[in-house]
């Protein structure tokens, strides 16, 4: 089946609230018209949430946030969660980012934990997986991605599954400026659909798989052409709007 493309932009640690209104802006007016043929958001970090949704209310742009905690509320200093987002503005949230597992202990059982808690409160997912250099040297890299598209997934049932978007990024490409070729992305993106099937046969097809790790113009177009490649998880380029523009112009060719 036809899957309408996702392509999002993560702006990581980047933005203050003033900047983020204007980054928002900008992507706005070049992206909403756009964004009736592919789906489109931003992720600007927790303190640029509000001025962002303020910028992008009334447009077809959705928010995302880079991450969430997995409990409600408690004495979780220097958290977040996932109904806080919600009130927010955000529709989207981010689990499991490489930079969260390689920097910040994030692990397979609190991915999970987050996805379940985004999605408890009407959130969409976008759960990331993806192998370290080592480890695809090895030759790992699909048994890698597979335990953590099967942990993300755990315990839930297809309906939940089909409100998820998954994110492959293998860490070697991300912020290297190495890219995975369009063949590699696509021969992981097919084990993550196969993954999918097994799972959760009524939602696999549904399910988008982005890719994500040195997403440029100048690959976008190519990366997206692959038939299991759903769209794109942007990171550098999505900080500089004429480029994030020719990012989702890709996802249309």
């Amino acid at each position: 089946m036809a899957r309408r493309k996702f392509v999002c932009g993560n702006w990581k640690m980047h933005r203050t609230s003033a900047e983020a209104r204007a980054l928002a802006r900008e992507v706005r007016q070049a992206t909403d018209a756009l964004a009736e043929r592919v789906d489109v958001a931003i992720a600007p970090p927790f303190t640029a949430l509000w001025a962002a949704a303020a910028e992008l209310d009334g447009s077809r742009i959705g928010l995302s946030a880079q991450n969430c905690h997995w409990e409600p509320q408690g004495a979780f200093t220097g958290e977040v969660s996932a109904a806080m987002l919600k009130d927010a503005g955000c529709a989207f949230v981010l689990v499991g980012h490489s930079e969260r597992r390689q920097l910040f202990g994030d692990t397979d059982e609190t991915v999970s934990r987050k996805v379940r808690a985004a999605l408890g409160v009407g959130l969409h997912p976008i759960a990331c997986v993806g192998e370290t250099l080592p480890e695809r040297e090895a030759g790992r890299t699909l048994e890698v991605v597979s335990r953590q598209v099967r942990a993300a997934l755990a315990g839930l049932s297809p309906e939940e599954v089909g409100r998820l978007t998954v994110a492959y990024e293998p860490v070697w490409a991300i912020g290297t400026g190495r890219t995975a070729t369009a063949a590699q992305a696509q021969e992981v993106h097919a084990s993550v659909r196969a993954i999918l099937r097994e799972l959760a046969a009524g939602a696999a097809d549904r399910v988008r798989i982005q890719y994500g790790g040195s997403v440029k113009p100048e690959n976008a177009a190519e990366l997206m052409s692959q038939p299991d490649v759903d769209g794109a998880l942007v990171g550098g380029a999505s900080l500089k709007s004429s480029d994030f523009v020719q990012i989702v112009k890709g996802a249309l060719r």
